[in-house]
C-alpha cells in the first residue's frame, strides 16, 4: 500500500511538473517573472484535476470503492458550483483572458472610463495602475463584459490638429498654408502626413484641419511630435507674417435696447 501511494504521488508530481512547463512555455518569460507569484487559473485548475485523478486511481488500486465517492463528488461539485458561482465566473474569465489574450502584463488599456497599465492578472481580479498613480482592481468577469481598448497593440495613432489664423493675409499666402503644414509634419520622422485643408472662414478666422498618423503608439512620443509640429508652424508663420487667431466672442447689442436702458436709468 505504501508503494502504491508512493508511485501515484510521484506520478502526480511529474504530471504537475509537465503542466507547469507547458504553461510557462506558452506564457513565455512574463509568466516566469518574479518568485512566489500566485498560480494562474489554468495552473490552479490543472493541478487540482491532476491531484484528484491520481488520488482516485490510488484509492481504486488500494481496493477502495471509488464509484460512490465519485457520485458524491459530483453532487458536492454541483452544490459548490451554485454557492460559488460568482467566484467561478471570475475564475473561468481568468482562463479566457489567459488563453484568448485580449491583453498582457504591461499593456495600456481602457476599460469603460478607467485607463491604466496591466500589472497583474489573478484568479478573480485584474489590477491596473492608472495614469494618476492609484491601483484599479477589476473583477475578471466584469472586465470581459466591458469594452476594452488595448493601446499597446495600436498600429498607427491617428492625430487631428486644428488651429485658426487671422484673416487679412494675401490669398496667395493663405494658399501656401497647407503646404507649410505638410512640410512641418513630414519633418518629423515618427509622423506620416495624411491631409491639410482650410475648413472654414468665420468671424475673421481661417480654420485649418490637419490629419496625420503616428508610426509608433507611444503617447509620450505622440505629444512630443505634436509639440514639435506646433513650434515649427509657429516659426514659419511668424516669418511669413501670419498670426494664430486667439479665441474671440462677438457680442451684438441692439441700439433700441440700449436707449431704453438709458431712459429707465434717468
Amino acid at each position: 500500500k505504501v508503494l502504491t501511494i508512493t508511485v501515484f504521488a510521484q506520478a502526480a508530481r511529474w504530471a504537475v511538473a509537465i503542466l507547469d512547463r507547458l504553461l510557462l512555455a506558452r506564457r513565455g518569460a512574463q509568466a516566469a517573472a518574479g518568485s512566489g507569484a500566485p498560480l494562474s487559473a489554468a495552473a490552479f485548475l490543472g493541478q487540482l484535476v491532476i491531484i484528484v485523478v491520481f488520488a482516485l486511481l490510488a484509492l481504486d488500486n488500494l481496493g477502495v470503492n471509488v464509484s460512490a465517492l465519485i457520485a458524491g463528488l459530483g453532487v458536492t461539485s454541483i452544490a459548490v458550483a451554485l454557492a460559488l458561482q460568482n467566484i467561478l465566473a471570475d475564475l473561468f474569465a481568468s482562463l479566457s483572458i489567459h488563453f484568448d489574450k485580449p491583453f498582457e502584463i504591461g499593456d495600456s488599456i481602457t476599460v469603460d472610463d478607467m485607463q491604466g497599465n496591466v500589472e497583474h492578472v489573478g484568479l478573480r481580479t485584474t489590477r491596473l495602475r492608472s495614469v494618476s498613480g492609484e491601483q484599479l482592481v477589476i473583477g475578471n468577469r466584469d472586465l470581459l463584459a466591458s469594452r476594452i481598448r488595448n493601446y499597446k497593440r495600436m498600429g498607427d495613432r491617428r492625430a487631428v490638429l486644428t488651429f485658426g489664423l487671422t484673416a487679412g493675409a494675401p490669398a496667395a499666402l493663405v494658399a501656401q498654408v497647407p503646404q507649410i503644414i505638410e512640410e512641418a509634419v513630414a519633418a518629423q520622422e515618427t509622423a506620416r502626413f495624411d491631409r491639410a485643408h482650410l475648413t472654414s472662414l468665420a468671424s475673421g478666422v481661417l480654420n485649418y484641419e490637419t490629419v496625420y498618423f503616428m508610426k509608433e503608439p507611444d503617447y509620450g512620443l505622440f505629444m512630443s511630435t505634436r509639440q514639435a509640429i506646433y513650434l515649427t508652424l509657429y516659426q514659419r508663420f511668424t516669418e511669413l507674417g501670419l498670426e494664430f487667431a486667439p479665441p474671440t466672442q462677438r457680442l451684438l447689442v441692439k441700439e433700441e435696447r440700449v436707449a431704453e436702458a438709458a431712459a429707465s436709468r434717468r
